[in-house]
């Protein structure tokens, strides 16, 4: 195991191991001082930054923080590796790395760059990269990935911002789900996913919840996927019940235990791929599963011990998690980057970090990457921080995020975005929803010329005259 030194103010500072080093170079988080491996004062951590900044990438490939003898994400990591596209970066350090990805990202053909260099990139090379950059560099280098997918709506495309429509209910009442979900349409909110978070993990309601969702789409015409996040068993034996079922869901994590504590390995990923795209209900791409991570999932599994039993930090082990959506060529990626709690992400400052750092990782490694961009009421955040992400995500060219009525999902019990927060970034930042939905929004009458959203009383639509009639 190799030890990493670094000397500030003549003070020297050791790190044993990738993994230790790894950890120490993470900007504050309460996760990583909850699993006693964060760096003790702002100095380690500067020197950790330091020392890492001189790691020669190809160290990656050859210290791994999780064995490669005890966990298939790791395995997939280096087995899945594209040598030959690593080749381009491959004599450059982490912080080399960082110079190339800013100077990449200001300069022309950046998309075509970058997309050509990701399949040679691991989870761990990136983490490492964003442990030394600004909050301005995860951004710029961000905005200039491109990373599409498709279902009914196409994703991820530049100067688009989508959004999950997710109307849940305590009860799972269906008709508080279609005043919701009626509500978000209004607004131009649904293009990445119209998503239900059930009240329970039933068949027999999530069965119920997929054909009303289904029944919302044929009534209006509408271009946009629909999907209950139950577990993918339950979804995959819906599959062969006939039911309607567009995506698939799962939250998966970055080390085999984690994923096992969800009930899912890869192979059973993989399986829940297949049965989503045999039914080939996409019109314009066949991405069929959504995919949900966030920082923390591994350490509150007690699934987050690496290489020499030393803990890794919590951003290393999401962006692992990246390596398995990687594989399953998902429709929808995100991170809900402040739901776990202040355990993990304990105030506005480190959710806003998190945010970003899962985005720009997610990006760089070849997702159509989103954030739900929320919180817990016992965490140190506020609304006004989420004004702050929502925007700094906008610009970084997020591919969705996620609105729910009022920013209050009741069901959750947790702070999201509202369907209003989602017109005040597209605004703002002149962004516009998914193309075909916006096509359908303009036949219904429903947007102007520039695709901004008519007041309810501005026209006729059908949903308008649902609204009236109700």
């Amino acid at each position: 195991m190799t030890m990493y030194t670094h000397s500030i103010a003549g003070v020297g500072y050791t790190f044993d191991g990738l993994v230790d080093l790894l950890a120490k170079a993470t900007p504050l988080r309460s996760g990583d001082e909850l699993a006693g491996c964060a760096a003790s004062s702002d100095a380690e951590r500067a020197a950790a930054q330091w020392a890492l900044a001189d790691v020669s990438l190809t160290t990656f490939l050859d210290e791994l923080v999780v064995p490669y003898e005890d966990d298939e994400v790791s395995r997939l990591i280096i087995d899945s590796h594209d040598r030959v596209a690593f080749g381009e970066i491959s004599h450059l350090t982490v912080g080399g790395f960082r110079d190339w990805l800013l100077e990449v990202a200001a300069g022309k053909n950046a998309a075509e760059i970058l997309r050509r260099v990701g399949p040679g990139l691991t989870p761990e090379m990136v983490a490492a990269v964003s442990k030394i950059m600004r909050n301005q560099d995860l951004i710029a280098v961000a905005r200039a990935v491109h990373v599409t997918a498709g279902f009914r709506t196409t994703l991820g495309r530049p100067g688009t911002l989508g959004t999950r429509l997710q109307p849940n209910h305590p009860t799972d009442d269906p008709r508080g789900i279609a005043a919701a979900t009626l509500d978000g349409l209004l607004l131009g909110c649904g293009d990445a996913v119209i998503g239900i978070n059930p009240a329970t993990d039933s068949p027999h309601a999530t069965s119920e919840l997929l054909h009303l969702l289904d029944d919302i789409r044929q009534r209006f015409d509408i271009p946009a996927q629909s999907c209950v996040l139950s577990h993918v068993t339950t979804t995959m034996g819906l599959i062969e019940s006939g039911v309607p079922v567009d995506l698939v869901f799962q939250s998966i994590a970055g080390t085999q235990g984690a994923n096992s504590s969800f009930g899912v390995d890869i192979a059973l990923l993989r399986q829940a791929n297949e049965a989503g795209r045999s039914l080939r209900r996409g019109t314009v791409g066949d991405n069929v599963m959504y995919l949900e991570t966030g920082q923390g999932s591994a350490l509150s599994a007690g699934a987050h011990l690496g290489t020499g039993g030393r803990a890794v930090d919590q951003q290393t082990l999401e962006a692992r998690a990246y390596a398995v959506a990687r594989d399953l060529e998902p429709l929808l990626v995100n991170t809900v980057v402040g739901f776990i709690g202040p355990e993990y992400l304990y105030d506005g400052k480190q959710i806003i970090r998190a945010g970003l750092e899962d985005h720009f990782c997610g990006k760089l490694l070849g997702l159509p990457m989103g954030v739900d961009v929320c919180y817990t009421n016992h965490a140190e955040a506020d609304q006004d921080d989420m004004d702050t992400l929502l925007t700094l995500l906008g610009v970084a060219g997020a591919a969705f995020v996620i609105a729910v009525p009022g920013a209050d999902d009741v069901m959750l019990g947790y702070q999201s975005l509202s369907f209003h927060d989602a017109l005040y970034a597209r605004q703002v930042l002149g962004l516009r929803p998914a193309p075909e939905f916006e096509d359908w929004l303009r036949r219904l009458g429903m947007v102007d010329g520039d695709g901004r959203i008519l007041p309810v009383d501005a026209a006729a639509s059908p949903l308008r005259a649902l609204t009236v009639a109700s």
